[in-house]
């Protein structure tokens, strides 16, 4: 009886934070999978965008003091404007050359690079910590996880489902999906694919922001913060299916649910190397990704 309530025990908190993890790299990867479907590209500065969004909510909302709400809304403007101007500086000069891929590597690097010290030149290198949005803590399946870990649960697939809907059924979603199937097509039919690749990239850096300010109040703010965050983004896009909305979603799930299992029971130092095995393997069966198209 004692085995098998540790067995439950270990079960349910395996399973809390899976859910956790899982659904903070639906968030996280949200923005890669739009900028890829739309343009074919990473974008490198991802994870810098996603500590300066939630650097400026912290100087709104806890240095200034207007609050979460007032923090929340200056952290997706300003990812939103980083955005744009990634694309503006950084991608669009070069997507009439025929190696565009790896020059958006070096550039959204550089681009990356020169976020992350901007954000030690002007907030420093104290740690800082966002608010929680609901404080105390909340049970699920038995186990005690914070209220703002909760949140993240629930706003994960609201999220995913939002920006589903917005590319199915509104006219700009229609127009960056077809900019993304056939940039010439599009541009006969009166689209400006300049203007749906600046759209895609602050909707991305938006979704960054939003992600770091969720992720600020569980983690110190480093800015370094959004190293890690990215490399476990990209494994979930390519995992499940570049461009692919719903492998995306898919695959933040079993990554996160993979690290959680594989850190309860082989411990943080190998659970790195593990996924990596996992990734290459899914890979070789299925280049492709889980979800994705030849």
């Amino acid at each position: 009886m004692d085995f098998a309530d540790g067995a439950l025990s270990a079960f349910r908190a395996v399973f809390a934070s899976g859910l956790v993890l899982s659904s903070l790299y639906v968030m996280i990867a949200a923005g890669l999978a739009l900028v890829w479907s739309t343009l074919g590209i990473f974008n490198f500065a991802h994870g810098a965008i996603m500590v300066i969004g939630a650097y400026v909510a912290w100087t709104v909302s806890i240095d200034l003091g207007l609050g979460q709400v007032a923090g929340l809304v200056a952290a997706l403007a300003a990812s939103a404007l980083i955005g744009v101007a990634v694309n503006r500086l950084l991608v669009q000069p070069f997507l009439a050359q025929p190696n565009i891929i790896l020059i958006t590597v070096m550039t959204t690097l550089s681009g990356a690079f020169f976020l992350e010290n901007s954000a030690l030149l002007i907030w420093g290198p104290r740690i800082k910590q966002l608010e929680k949005i609901v404080d105390g803590n909340v049970f699920l399946a038995g186990t005690a996880i914070s209220g703002h870990e909760a949140v993240i649960i629930v706003v994960a697939p609201l999220m995913m489902l939002a920006l589903w809907a917005f590319l199915r059924f509104s006219w700009t979603g229609k127009a960056i999906r077809a900019v993304a199937q056939n940039r010439e097509f599009a541009e006969l039919s009166g689209i400006r694919p300049e203007r749906m690749y600046a759209i895609a990239f602050a909707i991305s850096a938006a979704l960054a922001g939003f992600a770091g300010v969720m992720l600020g109040a569980i983690r110190f703010i480093t800015p370094t913060l959004g190293a890690d965050p990215l490399i476990k983004a990209m494994i979930v896009v390519i995992l499940g299916g570049l461009g692919s909305i719903p492998g995306t979603i898919l695959g933040a799930y079993l990554v996160g649910f993979g690290e959680a299992v594989s850190t309860y029971f082989l411990g943080a130092y190998w659970t790195q190397a593990m996924m990596f095995f996992v990734f290459i393997l899914i890979l070789v069966i299925r280049p492709n990704g889980l979800m994705g198209r030849e």
